[in-house]
C-alpha cells in the first residue's frame, strides 16, 4: 500500500505541475479577446486542460498524500510532512478558486460569444493575474517536491 501511495503522489506531482506548466504557456500564447476564434479555441483548451488534467492531478496528490499520513506513523511525527499537508490544502484551494473555476467559466464564455449568443465585450482579460497565480502555485507546489525530497528536520513534533 505504501508504493501505492507513492507511486500515486508522484505521478499526480508529475500531472500537476505539467498542467500549471501548459496553462502558463497558453496564457502566455493567448491571442486578445478580439481574435474571438483564436481566444475561444486557446480558453477552450485552458478549461479542459484545468477540468481534465490540472484538477484529478491536484485530487490524487492531496488524497494519496493524505492517506500516506495516515498510514504511516513516522509522517505523524514529521514536520515537513505537515508543512506539505498545510501548503496541499491551500495549493487545493487555490487551485478550484483561483485556476480551475475561472479558466472553466471563461473557456465557455468565450465559446458562447463565438457561437453570438453573448456579447464578446463580456470576455474578462485577466491574463496578468491567472498568470501571476499559476506562478505562485507551481512555486508551491515546487517547494512540496523538495520537501518530499530532502525531508528537512523543520518543525520536530514532540511524542
Amino acid at each position: 500500500m505504501r508504493r501505492l501511495l507513492k507511486f500515486l503522489h508522484t505521478m499526480g506531482s508529475a500531472g500537476l505541475l505539467g498542467a500549471m506548466a501548459s496553462l502558463v504557456v497558453l496564457l502566455s500564447l493567448s491571442p486578445a479577446p478580439s481574435a474571438l476564434a483564436g481566444y475561444a479555441a486557446t480558453r477552450g483548451a485552458m478549461g479542459a486542460v484545468a477540468t481534465w488534467i490540472f484538477l484529478p492531478a491536484l485530487a490524487v496528490t492531496l488524497m494519496s498524500g493524505l492517506l500516506a499520513m495516515a498510514l504511516n506513523r513516522a509522517f505523524l511525527n514529521a514536520g515537513w510532512a505537515w508543512v506539505k499537508l498545510a501548503t496541499g490544502v491551500l495549493m487545493f484551494e487555490g487551485g478550484l478558486v483561483y485556476v480551475q473555476g475561472p479558466m472553466k467559466q471563461e473557456a465557455e464564455r468565450s465559446a458562447r460569444a463565438l457561437a453570438g449568443l453573448v456579447d464578446p465585450a463580456v470576455l474578462t482579460v485577466s491574463l496578468t493575474g491567472e498568470r501571476g497565480t499559476l506562478w505562485v502555485l507551481l512555486a508551491v507546489a515546487t517547494a512540496n517536491v523538495a520537501l518530499g525530497i530532502w525531508r528537512p528536520r523543520i518543525l520536530r513534533i514532540p511524542q
